[in-house]
């Protein structure tokens, strides 16, 4: 990865134990599963300490890449380079995982099972039901990534499932829709459930209007944090490996004073949220 050491640093003045809650770590020694689209560079948990002393963040969840389907070795490396006072992760699982497993991996730092429902996903619809259900076994939520206009479809299945729900990039409507869209409507009834939480992120992979403000997925930003600032969390998606050309972290980190202008809510968004939900 790029050094980069100089970049300037992010308007937002981070508090202390921000967390970023979505970053990647990849390393072509671990095998790409069959899934798999693509071939991923190199980004490790070395890295990614530039950008947490650029940013100012001091947490962060390393989530498994598609890349690596249900081998989670990669992930759990990178936790423990990082080390469990500043990291967790998020695993790749199927319904025939055995209990003493699940164990393991939260030994290892994790605290949620990954149901990533486009094209390179290892769990398809089909198994979502039973991975839900046989991770409560220790305690993890589900972290789930589709294309938000399919939420309506979705919506009595999800809410089926039981425990907590984190669902990533703001919805991720692959086309970015108003906030009066039936799909948006949807993922609002879902997060006043109240153990539904979001996360803020990654607005590059699908946003029209583009940098630097990400205006049509900021819109749906900003009535998130309005209805539940206490269930949303930021994150990076870094090292970005949907996108050839690569936004700024900084710039990422700064839409927070867009999309949630109180700092006191910006503090339960980088801190107080991911340290209850990961267990920080």
């Amino acid at each position: 990865m790029a050094n980069i050491e100089g970049n300037p640093a992010p308007r937002v003045r981070t508090p202390t134990g921000a967390c970023d809650t979505h970053i990647h770590v990849y390393n072509s020694k671990y095998p790409l599963a069959p899934t798999a689209i693509g071939k991923p560079a190199d980004a490790s948990a070395e890295d990614y300490r530039a950008v947490m002393h650029r940013l100012g963040v001091a947490r962060a969840v390393i989530v498994q890449p598609s890349a690596y389907g249900t081998d989670n070795r990669c992930t759990l490396a990178g936790i423990a380079a990082l080390g469990l006072d500043k990291a967790r992760g998020i695993a790749v699982v199927d319904d025939k995982v055995p209990e003493r497993v699940l164990q393991d991996l939260t030994v290892g730092g994790m605290r949620g099972a990954r149901l990533h429902m486009l094209p390179g996903g290892a769990i398809p619809w089909e198994m979502a039901d039973a991975v839900a259900a046989c991770v409560q076994a220790v305690g993890w939520h589900v972290q789930l990534q589709l294309d938000g206009r399919l939420l309506p479809e979705r919506e009595a299945q999800i809410r089926s499932w039981p425990g907590r729900l984190v669902i990533d990039h703001v919805g991720k409507f692959l086309e970015p829709v108003p906030p009066d869209h039936a799909a948006f409507h949807c993922l609002l009834r879902l997060v006043d459930s109240g153990r539904v939480w979001v996360k803020l992120s990654a607005p590059y992979e699908v946003s029209k209007a583009g940098p630097p403000l990400y205006d049509d997925v900021g819109r749906l930003a900003k009535v998130l944090v309005k209805a539940a600032p206490e269930r949303m969390l930021w994150a990076s998606n870094w090292p970005h490996p949907s996108v050839r050309e690569k936004p700024d972290d900084a710039m990422l980190l700064d839409l927070l004073l867009a999309w949630a202008p109180d700092e006191a809510i910006r503090r339960c968004i980088l801190v107080d949220n991911p340290a209850e939900l990961y267990g920080f």
